[in-house]
C-alpha cells in the first residue's frame, strides 16, 4: 500500500491520541492547580510556586533527552509502560503530607517520566503518518494535545472551586491509571535503525546528535521563544484574573483557546502540505502577539476571551506547524529524535519560563509582563525569517 493510501484514523492513531489527551491534561490541570497548592497550602512565593509549577516540565526535558537516544535499544512498547507505570506512580505521591523540597523532587519525576512516554507517542505517530499528508496528520495528533491543554485549566479551575486538593490528586491518578491501561493495547511499528554505515552516519557522528537532531534546532528555537512568552499566561492567568476581577470569566479562558485551534486545524494542516509553513507561522506569530497584547490590556469578559481565542490561532497552530517541520527535517529513523528535540524545547520554555517571569513580576505587575510577552513574540518574526523562513521551500518531506 502506498503512503497516499495509508489510513490515517488506525486504532493506534486513535489510542495514541488518547493516551496523549490525558497525559496533556493531568499536565495542564496540575499546572494550574500546583500553583495554587504551593501558596495556599505550603507557603511558597509566586517564584518559588513558578519553579514548582515549571519543574514537572523540566523533568519532561530530561526525560526525552534520555530516552531519545535510549529509544533504539529498549524499544518502543517497554519503554511506554516503563514511562507510563511510573507517571501513575509519582500521580499518586501527590497525595502523601509533603514539603516544598519533597513536592519539587515529585514534580521532576512525575515530569521525567511524562517525558519518557510522550516521547515514544510522538516517535510511533511521526513513523505511521504518510509522509505526504504529514501536516495534516500530526495536526489532528496535536489536536489531543490542544484538547488537554484547554480541558486541564478548566477542570483545574472547576475543581479548586468545588474540592480540596486531595480530591483532586486523586482524579489526576485516576486519569495516570487510564494513561497506563489504553496503553497495553498500543501496538506500535518496529523501529526503523540505521547502520553506520547508512547515509545518516555523518549525522550522528557527534555527541549532540545522540540525544538531539540537529536539523531540527533551527525551529526549535522559535518553540523555545514562543513557549516562554505562553508559559507567564498558563502559569499566572489565575492570578491575574483575580487581579483584574476576572475569575468567572477566566475559567473559560482554555476552552475558548481550544474552541479557537478545533475550528483552524482542518483548514491549517491541509494547507501547509499545499503551501508550505510560512503561509501558516507568519500570521500566527502576528495573531499570538495580539492575542498577549489584548490580554494585557483586558477589562472585561469579552477582551479577556478574545484573547484566548487569538492565541489559539496563533500560539496553538505555531505549535502543531513547528512539530510537522521538526519532523520533516531529518529522515526517517531520526524522526524519534527530531521529535525529542522539538518537545525539548516546548518543555524548556513552558518549564523554565514560569520562574523567570515570575522573578520579573517581583518587578512589574501583570499588564507590564504580559505586554512584554507580545513583543518577544513578535520578534520571532525576524527569528523565524532568518533561521527558517527564508528556506522553508528548499526543505522536503522525509521518507
Amino acid at each position: 500500500m502506498s503512503q497516499e493510501q495509508t489510513p490515517l484514523w488506525t486504532s493506534n492513531f486513535v489510542l495514541i491520541s488518547l493516551v496523549n489527551f490525558q497525559l496533556v491534561l493531568v499536565f495542564y490541570l496540575l499546572v494550574i492547580v500546583i500553583v495554587g497548592y504551593s501558596v495556599a497550602e505550603l507557603g511558597a512565593t509566586t517564584a518559588q510556586a513558578g519553579l514548582i509549577s515549571g519543574l514537572f516540565i523540566v523533568g519532561t526535558l530530561f526525560g526525552r533527552i534520555i530516552i531519545g537516544k535510549l529509544l533504539n535499544r529498549l524499544g518502543l512498547k517497554t519503554t511506554l509502560l516503563v514511562g507510563l507505570t511510573g507517571f501513575l506512580l509519582f500521580s499518586g505521591l501527590y497525595l502523601l503530607p509533603t514539603s516544598l523540597e519533597l513536592l519539587l523532587g515529585i514534580r521532576l519525576m512525575h515530569g521525567f517520566m511524562m517525558g519518557v512516554a510522550s516521547t515514544v507517542l510522538g516517535t510511533v505517530i511521526a513513523q505511521t503518518i504518510p509522509a505526504t499528508r504529514r501536516g495534516e496528520g500530526i495536526g489532528y495528533f496535536s489536536m489531543s494535545s490542544t484538547l488537554g491543554t484547554a480541558i486541564g485549566p478548566f477542570m483545574g479551575i472547576w475543581l479548586m472551586s468545588h474540592f480540596n486538593y486531595q480530591v483532586i490528586f486523586i482524579f489526576t491518578s485516576i486519569v495516570a491509571l487510564s494513561c497506563l491501561i489504553c496503553s497495553l493495547f498500543i501496538q506500535p511499528p518496529r523501529l526503523k535503525t540505521s547502520t553506520p554505515s547508512s547515509s545518516s552516519a555523518p549525522q550522528t557522528t557527534s555527541k549532540l546528535a545522540q540525544y538531539i537532531e540537529p536539523n531540527a534546532l533551527p525551529i526549535a528555537v522559535i518553540v523555545l521563544l514562543v513557549a516562554t512568552c505562553y508559559s507567564g499566561i498558563l502559569s499566572f492567568i489565575h492570578f491575574y484574573a483575580q487581579d483584574i476581577n476576572l475569575v468567572e470569566a477566566s475559567s473559560f479562558f482554555f476552552l475558548m483557546y481550544a474552541f479557537a485551534i478545533l475550528l483552524s486545524r482542518p483548514f491549517t494542516g491541509p494547507l501547509m502540505d499545499r503551501k508550505g509553513e510560512n503561509i501558516i507561522i507568519y500570521p500566527a506569530i502576528v495573531i499570538m502577539a495580539l492575542g498577549i497584547f489584548l490580554l494585557s490590556q483586558a477589562q472585561n469578559s469579552v477582551m479577556l476571551l478574545t484573547s484566548a481565542a487569538l492565541l489559539g490561532f496563533g500560539f496553538g497552530n505555531i505549535q502543531s506547524v513547528c512539530q510537522t517541520i521538526a519532523v520533516k527535517s531529518t529522515t526517517l529513523h531520526r524522526m524519534g529524535l527530531a521529535t525529542s528535540t522539538f518537545f525539548i524545547a516546548l518543555d524548556a520554555g513552558l518549564g523554565f519560563g514560569p520562574y523567570f517571569l515570575g522573578l520579573l513580576l517581583d518587578q512589574v505587575g501583570y499588564r507590564q509582563l504580559y505586554l512584554f510577552s507580545a513583543l518577544l513574540t513578535l520578534s520571532c518574526l525576524v527569528w523565524y525569517y532568518l533561521l527558517h523562513g527564508r528556506k522553508a521551500g528548499k526543505v522536503q518531506p522525509s521518507h
